[in-house]
């Protein structure tokens, strides 16, 4: 592995983990009231073409980054969505 390969690796870890937190909070407060779904949907968007790109050009840092933090907002939007309707019910 080249170290231009490494640099873009440790981007990717730290970018992906740093929406973790945020997954993690929505989870455990089972609220997401503080959440923007247009910036969710806007994020969620972008790291999909983001994904996509990363195929294309067959770039790993960019395919594991960009596959993972999709999977990260997406999650976010979906409990975001069970727990507004959820609160609407009440």
């Amino acid at each position: 592995m080249d170290y231009i390969t490494a640099i873009g690796l440790v981007a990717a870890t730290l970018t992906t983990l740093a929406f973790l937190p945020q997954a993690i909070k929505t989870w455990k407060a089972k609220s997401a009231d503080d959440l923007s779904m247009g910036t969710l949907s806007m994020v969620c968007a972008g790291v999909f073409c983001w994904l996509i790109y990363g195929l294309l050009i067959e770039d790993l840092p960019i395919i594991l980054a960009n596959a993972v933090t999709l999977v990260l907002v997406s999650s976010v939007m979906a409990l975001a969505v069970v727990y507004r309707r959820r609160a609407q019910e009440v």
